[in-house]
């Protein structure tokens, strides 16, 4: 089962930018994670197509399990 924490943000343009964290530390807490996305947000670090990440959007815990078929 791999997790992955994704962090939307909003870009100058409106659009959404998703940075996604492998094997997030658990449990995940609100506030470290809203934390961390505003400092992501000060530091301006990443460059998009649409622009610098000016606000948060989202943030989400995904899940996804993987079951491998045997082809003879």
């Amino acid at each position: 089962m791999a997790k992955v924490l994704e962090l939307i943000f909003v870009t100058e343009e409106g659009k959404s930018a998703t940075i996604s964290v492998d094997n997030p530390k658990e449990p995940v807490e609100v506030n470290t994670v809203k934390f961390a996305m505003e400092k992501i947000i000060a530091g301006n670090v990443f460059v998009t197509s649409s622009g610098d990440f000016v606000d948060l959007k989202a943030a989400r815990l995904v899940e996804r399990n993987v079951e491998e078929v045997e082809l003879i």
